[in-house]
């Protein structure tokens, strides 16, 4: 079993920025997958950005050179760096990872971009 804990969402201006965490409770390096995914009022959940085990990483189109994800190896954490915000970004954002096979998930954290 492993739990996840997002943090950092708010409310944001357009054109502000917002970081994004996600604590696992087990060490990192034993995720085959973890990602940010998000789901805006009426829409399906999508993938915004994700990191393998290889180290290898993918990025939604709509956030590519906005969105960059960070590791921080001590606190088994991955955040997710929001700059350049647009209110089309505003969704619920979860965390997920895959270990050993399975899914898991954060409980979700709103990110609210508005003027």
């Amino acid at each position: 079993q492993v739990q996840l804990v997002e943090s950092g969402g708010g409310v944001v201006q357009p054109g502000g920025s917002l970081r994004l965490s996600c604590a696992a409770s087990k060490n990192r390096f034993s995720f085959q997958f973890m990602g940010w995914y998000r789901q805006a009022p009426g829409k399906q959940r999508e993938l915004v950005a994700h990191v393998r085990s290889d180290g290898s990483t993918n990025y939604a189109d709509s956030v590519k050179g906005r969105f960059a994800l960070s590791r921080d190896n001590a606190k088994n954490t991955v955040d997710l760096q929001m700059n350049s915000l647009k209110r089309e970004d505003t969704a619920v954002y979860y965390c997920k990872v895959e270990y050993l096979g399975l899914e898991f998930w954060g409980q979700g954290t709103q990110v609210t971009v508005s003027s």
